[in-house]
């Protein structure tokens, strides 16, 4: 798998870490670890898949939708990264 350049500069996990890992396991069929790896793994596949069918099959208000799900995505990796981090933090 590819290094994380982030986490081998300074140390610390970036935004992304765990998505390779995450995505290894869904394709392995284990969801549960997939989540426990990266919980937005599978709200971003459901994001890569409905771009990927809005492109053939042109959905009524696509944008808005394809907003919703980038904001649901952002928040998912964001409060997750938090929640991974928070021990760095806290003594």
């Amino acid at each position: 798998m590819l290094p994380c350049l982030n986490k081998k500069l300074f140390g610390l996990d970036c935004l992304g870490c765990g998505f390779q890992r995450g995505l290894i396991h869904v394709l392995k069929g284990d969801f549960t670890a997939a989540f426990n790896v990266y919980p937005a793994i599978f709200t971003l596949l459901f994001l890569a898949i409905f771009l990927l069918l809005n492109i053939k099959f042109k959905f009524k208000n696509s944008k808005k939708i394809s907003i919703i799900f980038v904001i649901i995505n952002v928040l998912i990796i964001v409060i997750s990264y938090f929640i991974k981090m928070k021990p760095l933090f806290i003594n």
